[in-house]
């Protein structure tokens, strides 16, 4: 399938020598409002992305960003997460982790028992109940009520109209693969971000073109790697924000243990991706260096192109945003959605972003025969420290 156009609008400013501003977003249910205050940093800095790409609760947020002008977008942020969280489990309650952690499991199950408003909604009947090949027979919620959501609150024809570069990651159920809905080949619908955020078992399984898909977080949580493999040959800043955090403490508790297998379950494979990614540019760069020692008329027409292409490889900068999670937060923290916890995840989005681009020289190119580099505001202070 052709590939179309991407209208690149630039943002208020750029570091120099940056041909693209990505934001990459990974998935983690309801810790994805910190994604919204990294946006809004990253919005009042004047650095607009000109590709957004995310998976699950990130390809939502994603929708919410590209899919809204810019002087729109912060809005439609603040009514999505206003409304998913819109329910009043208490009045008040004492300070300290333990009556936090009591409000955060009362939060929990009431999503279980009851879903959360403007995204899932549970079935009427409980699958375990129902015959295979049913409708409702393979998942605990609806999802219609996101359906209506993400339809009033994102405009697609924008997203179509490919004004920035738009991509969500999902699992195509009976084959495995990871695939990417991108708009610079896919027609974008409510159904495509649905399909990367339709977490099993809790979430359905979304159709679309015959096919079935599930959250792309199941095989991949972050759509890094899908950028950094673009043979564009743009230099990109990219902002990766991650939920879970590869790094963490040992567990001394079965409750920890499950956290810390759905932290290293679910986060980023950053070093992993980097790596890789800098051995091919080491390899091409040799590969460059051995071709311009060939001379002209001993090279085939390919190998010229080949030549002329590797003469100038792109570069990237990664700047990494990763949620820190809170003592008083449990295993159940990606699934506890009260007002409170949206609140201070959007606020420490937004702090972790304005501590991350006070460092200038963290958003600079890296040197041609680098490649590629990366940073961690968190790890800078442990460092410092």
């Amino acid at each position: 399938m052709d590939t179309k156009p991407i209208q690149i609008h630039p943002p208020l400013w750029r570091p120099k020598g940056c041909e693209r501003i990505a934001l990459v977003l990974q998935g983690g249910g309801a810790l994805g409002a910190y994604q919204a205050g990294v946006y809004q940093a990253l919005h009042e800095a004047g650095l607009e992305p000109d590709w957004i790409s995310g998976v699950s609760i990130g390809g939502i947020n994603a929708a919410l960003i590209a899919g809204n002008a810019k002087d729109r977008r912060l809005d439609a942020l603040r009514e999505f997460w206003n409304r998913i969280t819109d329910r009043t489990l208490w009045l008040h309650a004492p300070d300290g982790d333990i009556y936090r952690q009591a409000r955060n499991a009362f939060s929990t199950f009431t999503t279980a028992f009851f879903g959360q408003p403007g995204f899932f909604a549970p079935h009427k009947i409980n699958p375990w109940f129902l015959p295979a090949g049913a409708r409702e027979a393979t998942s605990y919620y609806d999802t219609g009520p996101l359906r209506e959501t993400l339809t009033e609150l994102v405009d697609f024809s924008r997203i179509n109209a490919t004004r920035a570069r738009f991509s969500v990651g999902a699992v195509n159920v009976r084959s495995g693969n990871f695939v990417f809905f991108d708009n610079a080949q896919d027609k974008i619908g409510p159904e495509h971000v649905m399909a990367s955020a339709a977490l099993p078992p809790a979430l359905p399984m979304v159709e679309i073109g015959g096919e079935y898909f599930w959250d792309g977080g199941i095989v991949s949580n972050t759509p890094l790697q899908h950028l950094l493999a673009q043979d564009d040959n743009l230099n990109s800043l990219v902002f990766q924000v991650d939920l879970f955090s590869a790094d963490g403490a040992l567990p001394r508790t079965i409750q920890d243990v499950m956290g810390r297998h759905k932290d290293i379950m679910y986060s980023s494979r950053t070093r992993q991706v980097t790596d890789m990614f800098s051995r091919l540019q080491r390899w091409k760069r040799r590969a460059y260096e051995a071709l311009i020692k060939v001379p002209e008329a001993d090279l085939s027409e390919e190998q010229r192109v080949m030549r002329d292409r590797l003469a100038d490889l792109p570069q990237a900068t990664i700047l990494q945003m990763i949620y820190q999670q809170k003592s008083h937060e449990g295993n159940a923290r990606d699934f506890e959605f009260s007002a409170d916890s949206m609140h201070e995840h959007w606020a420490n989005g937004y702090e972790d972003t304005k501590r991350t681009l006070k460092r200038k020289d963290w958003l600079e190119m890296p040197p041609a025969n680098v490649g590629i580099k990366s940073h961690d505001v968190h790890r800078d202070y442990a460092a410092r420290g």
